[in-house]
């Protein structure tokens, strides 16, 4: 499968903090005989990978709303962590994200259902990644009687790695979308101007065709009043003759014209699916690698100080931290970092909140329950948070660029 088909097939990429190395042996608890498993009989390890692949946002919403858990202001990452805290429970909001799943693919289900066997199972889940197909065949994959430990790692790991190629694919995508357009630009442009020259020719030909006639019947009266029946036939003949290629004439450029109409609806189709097109990729570019800022420049406004603002980061990749610091430090902020539970112990975010007069974590480098430690805290304190859309330094610039954050530097002093 190319790379620049996996954005349609990942939904939710998974987020990098969950490794495949931390998937435990007991992948998920399933009683005997053998039946297809639920999802809160798979470990809390898979159910971020299953709810982020197999269901899109808006079937996620749907199955929320059923239970009332959907505030007017929560957003996408905030559903998907409620519906993965949810998958883990025995109950009626586990059984009703089952039931969502079985429904939504339910072709996937009944093609694997065929099969009773770990290798069958394992060759229907390699065709289907061939194809692209992949939140079906993952959901009926690792639901299945004979699916095994070994082979529900083997496609959780498929599906983890194929999150990562999705940002480059858009990417790419987008660039050939912009060349699409700008091709797509230049034939409408000469389309335009061939229905131009067809229609003046429809009117020259018409034009001339009355002209025809118009000679004809006055020749016709002229040549019966003076009794030549000779020249008038030979006159009646070459003007038929005249007539009948003007009438060639006219139906191949009706012929013409109907295809540049025709060619014209289709550019008109196409360019509605380029836009569409576009905005999806440039949805699920925002969603996996975050829009960058704007870089300074001599018109832009003065950036903010932070003077004396302690800033607290949670989450984010190691080899960043010094860049975190550093573009922190330009604001004249205090930086400090607790990377969400990896090496530094989650007991300590409390203390480290209590010290920072503002908390970042980005959504993509960040496990869901350390996210949700911080948000609980930042409310119980009283103290101001915000969501990066991804670990990059460019989204914690954006975000200290803000102005609504100077009341923080006043309060600091």
């Amino acid at each position: 499968m190319s790379a620049g088909g996996i954005s349609s097939v990942l939904v939710h990429p998974l987020p990098r903090t969950v490794q495949l190395a931390s998937i435990p042996p007991a992948l998920f608890t399933r009683a005997e005989p053998a039946r297809r498993t639920k999802i809160w009989e798979f470990s809390t390890n898979l159910h971020c990978s299953v709810i982020g692949t197999c269901l899109s946002t808006g079937e996620l919403r749907q199955v929320l709303r059923k239970l009332d858990l959907t505030p007017p202001d929560s957003t996408d990452h905030e559903l998907h962590a409620t519906a993965v805290n949810l998958a883990s429970r025995h109950d009626n909001a586990a059984k009703l994200l089952n039931k969502a799943l079985d429904t939504r693919h339910k072709l996937a289900v009944n093609q694997f259902a065929k099969v009773d066997t770990e290798d069958a199972v394992r060759a229907l889940w390699r065709d289907a990644v061939r194809r692209g197909e992949i939140p079906g065949a993952y959901w009926a994959a690792l639901t299945h009687p004979a699916a095994t430990r070994a082979l529900v790692r083997e496609a959780f790991g498929e599906v983890h790695m194929l999150s990562h190629l999705v940002g480059s694919a858009n990417r790419a995508d987008i660039q050939r979308l912009c060349l699409l357009e700008a091709e797509k630009a230049d034939l409408q442009g000469k389309l335009q101007r061939q229905q131009r020259a067809l229609h003046e020719a429809v009117v020259a030909r018409d034009q001339r065709i009355q002209a025809l006639s118009d000679a004809l019947t006055q020749k016709i009266a002229a040549e019966t009043m003076t009794g030549d029946s000779a020249v008038l036939h030979r006159l009646v003949a070459d003007l038929e003759r005249r007539l009948a290629s003007e009438t060639r004439r006219r139906a191949a450029a009706e012929t013409r014209l109907t295809a540049a109409q025709a060619d014209a609806a289709a550019e008109r189709a196409a360019r509605v699916a380029a836009k569409q097109d576009n905005a999806s990729l440039r949805r699920d570019l925002d969603a996996l690698i975050g829009r960058p800022c704007e870089t300074d420049s001599p018109d832009a406004e003065p950036q903010p100080r932070l003077d004396g603002v302690a800033l607290l980061y949670v989450g984010g990749r190691p080899h960043q931290v010094a860049h975190l610091r550093a573009a922190s430090e330009r604001f004249g902020a205090t930086f400090l970092h607790h990377d969400g539970g990896i090496e530094n112990q989650t007991n300590l975010l409390p203390g480290l909140t209590s010290r920072a007069d503002l908390v970042l974590f980005p959504v993509d480098c960040i496990s869901h329950e350390a996210a949700l430690t911080v948000k609980s805290l930042c409310r119980q304190g009283g103290k101001r948070f915000i969501p990066l859309r991804s670990a990059s330094v460019t989204a914690l610039l954006a975000a200290l660029r803000r102005s609504d954050l100077t009341g923080l530097a006043d309060a600091a002093d």
